[in-house]
């Protein structure tokens, strides 16, 4: 599947992965009047606390597609967060409020990435244009005329369903991705990550706690998170401690007791301990299928750019399929799809992501308090503030490379650099500074 082959443009497109990224790409198909086929291993969506983070781009799209409000009503508006120490308390405190001239949601939204999912899927529900096969696990993946075929095993047997496109959305270990042989190079961090929920506000057992905190600590880092539903702390678990032994009521209670010292147990909400991993697919797209999201690249959950990384995929590349059902040239489209989204994976969300992990679990002292330093030195210059939470926020490279924005000609001598995108006067780093690729740059945090 290495080029584009004809398409049948009444055909459907094919999404496999009812995921926030899947059903986000679903509905804007719908919306943009094509007929969509949406595939779900599952008999009924996932309910999974993992992600809860919107950032302003993302809520613009969102806002596109006519579910941002809705998405508000239910979720909680923070605008700022902060970065704290496990011994130094406060350290720096960013506000998405400096964006408030750039966009129309100058915060971060918090919400169970669930609710979205329950939001479109009873939209897509509704649309006469859509089409929902759960509990159909994906067997293979083909080419036809006309467009792509996809195996699916149901309760009733095996069958084969055709569309024009095929979007693989299907997460970190997405069949699409292995069947079509696409690399997925990266490393798995040594420690696995363990999200426990609270009902208790922890706001009333550390005084001047935002909604969202990152906590350095060389023993142990954290952060910590409200949603409506509850405060959420996220921390390593040691790689020697067993799965059972780290999910235990037992050993839940000591850390959220050495978190914050309370009389009474916390009552637990929700658990989960999984492994996190840097990887990037070697290609986004091989002929007439594409990638998205986890299925696409995944990355530490410090910073909070994973699932808004994968809904700007989804988006650009349904709006991309739009514009080629309407005449546009297939190859382009989808050859900048896969050269920009691969780009912006690796230049922000890896690159990104990495760093603020590496600096939460910071050993060295002399570099804990230059960390320290620096982020309070940030805060105090606004052009500084500014610019960190535009790149913590997606903004910047959403703004820079755009979503289902062709290849601009550049106005210097010579041609666009690789991603078509051009480069001549760099753009604003985390620090506010100019030039450098964007993979040297500090990286700011944002949420998870």
């Amino acid at each position: 599947m290495s080029m584009t082959i004809p398409t049948d443009v009444t055909a459907p497109v094919l999404v496999v992965g009812a995921g926030p990224v899947g059903v986000t790409a679903a509905a804007e198909l719908v919306r943009h009047g094509v007929p969509v086929v949406l595939i779900e291993a599952e008999p009924e969506p996932k309910t999974d606390w993992r992600a809860s983070t919107f950032h302003p781009p993302t809520l613009e799209l969102l806002g596109e597609l006519g579910i941002a409000d809705q998405m508000i009503a239910e979720g909680l508006v923070v605008p700022r967060f902060q970065h704290r120490d496990r011994d130094a308390g406060l350290v720096a405190e960013f506000d998405f409020g400096l964006l408030r001239d750039e966009t129309a949601y100058p915060y971060r939204l918090q919400l169970n990435q669930q609710h979205l999912v329950r939001m479109l899927v009873e939209r897509l529900r509704a649309a006469e244009s859509a089409r929902l096969v759960f509990g159909a696990r994906v067997l293979g993946v083909r080419e036809v005329d006309g467009g792509v075929a996809v195996t699916v095993r149901t309760g009733d047997g095996e069958t084969e369903i055709h569309g024009s496109h095929l979007i693989g959305a299907d997460g970190a270990n997405s069949t699409v991705r292995q069947t079509l042989g696409i690399g997925f190079a990266g490393h798995t961090y040594p420690e696995r990550f363990l999200i426990v929920s609270t009902s208790v506000d922890l706001r009333e057992l550390i005084p001047g706690l935002a909604d969202v905190n990152y906590v350095a600590d060389p023993r142990e880092w954290l952060f910590l998170l409200h949603t409506r539903e509850s405060w959420r702390a996220v921390y390593p678990v040691p790689v020697d401690q067993p799965r059972e032994v780290a999910l235990d009521p037992a050993t839940l209670q000591t850390q959220l007791q050495k978190i914050a010292p309370r009389s009474e147990d916390y009552p637990i909400v929700d658990r989960q301990i999984y492994n996190v991993h840097q990887r990037v697919a070697s290609t986004f797209r091989l002929g007439n299928v594409v990638i998205v999201g986890d299925a696409a690249h995944i990355n530490s959950p410090v910073g909070g750019v994973g699932l808004n990384s994968g809904i700007h995929d989804a988006m650009d590349v349904v709006r991309r399929l739009v514009r080629i059902r309407a005449g546009a040239d297939a190859e382009a489209e989808l050859t900048a799809f896969a050269t920009l989204r691969r780009r912006v994976a690796l230049d922000y969300v890896q690159a990104d992501t990495h760093r603020n992990t590496e600096r939460l679990k910071e050993t060295d002292p002399a570099r804990r308090r230059a960390n320290q330093d620096e982020l309070r030195a940030i805060t105090a210059d606004p052009d500084r503030h500014r610019n960190w939470v535009r790149r913590a926020s997606l903004l910047e490279s959403v703004r820079r490379f755009g979503i289902a924005r062709l290849p601009e000609p550049t106005a210097t001598a010579g041609s666009p650099d690789a991603t078509g995108s051009p480069e001549a006067t760099g753009s604003p780093d985390a620090t506010g500074s100019t030039g450098g690729a964007a993979s040297d740059r500090p990286a700011p945090a944002g949420a998870a």
